[in-house]
């Protein structure tokens, strides 16, 4: 997936001003930056849930807008902040609904199976009857994770997957994120607050600064002290856990 010199404005401000990166396949690419820097809005022109002003979406050889929704959804799923379905469904019924894109409402044996082991790859097995409004907030996720599992897509957006959790949930909501990836071999695109999490678990980062990419490139290039006191004037200390780099910010 390549973007390139993406814009877009709200109000008649350009919150988004002339993007470009590629994103890898097969990999973690965290988008970083804070509050307003334009990271969810270039997420949403990605998945065609917000309108761009210009520039290029290209997508499997096409741009991303050429697309037919339904082809598009077996290839691409996106989760957002407001994933909240308001419906009173269990965790089944829910992981379910991701596979209405393939099977038109009527789940065949085979989506059946797919729905079982995305529940059961996420550990939900014994929550599977629990309405989702009845778990924590980090067993919800979980839930939302296991609906685009069954999706059965090669890329997976997932917009600020760690909020409103605590270190222990978020942590491990980032742990299932790396096997996404690992295990599965999605490609996955991250916008995170935490720039902690997104040192240890991506491959790559975008970090974003005033609507603008200031520095894109691996972990090891982007997640340095002196690039990042560059960017976000604050002083950063960098760690090294089980080889990866960890940075502190204060």
């Amino acid at each position: 997936m390549i973007i390139d010199k993406l814009t877009k404005k709200y109000d008649g401000k350009e919150v988004v001003q002339g993007v470009s990166f590629e994103i890898p396949k097969g990999k973690v690419l965290s988008l970083i930056g804070p509050n307003g820097a334009g990271k969810s809005t270039v997420m949403g022109v990605i998945s065609r849930l917000i309108a761009r002003d210009g520039g290029e979406v290209e997508f499997e050889g096409a741009d991303i807008s050429k697309w037919k929704s339904k082809e598009l959804a077996k290839r691409l799923a996106i989760l957002t902040q407001s994933n909240n379905i308001q419906m009173k469904l269990t965790v089944e019924e829910l992981v379910a609904f991701g596979r209405f894109p393939y099977c038109g409402g009527r789940l065949t044996p085979e989506d059946e199976r797919i729905v079982d082991q995305a529940i059961r790859y996420m550990e939900l097995d014994s929550f599977r009857d629990r309405f989702i409004d009845e778990l924590s907030g980090g067993q919800r996720q979980r839930a939302y994770i296991a609906m685009v599992i069954a999706q059965d897509t090669e890329y997976v957006l997932l917009d600020e997957p760690t909020n409103n959790l605590d270190i222990y949930h978020a942590t491990n909501m980032m742990k299932i994120v790396r096997r996404l990836c690992d295990e599965l071999g999605k490609t996955v695109i991250l916008v995170l607050h935490e720039i902690n999490y997104a040192a240890f678990y991506s491959d790559y980062i975008c970090a974003f600064k005033d609507g603008k990419i200031a520095k894109f490139g691996t972990v090891q290039e982007v997640m340095t002290k002196e690039t990042l006191s560059r960017i976000y004037d604050v002083d950063f200390e960098i760690m090294e856990i089980e080889g990866k780099p960890l940075s502190i910010y204060y």
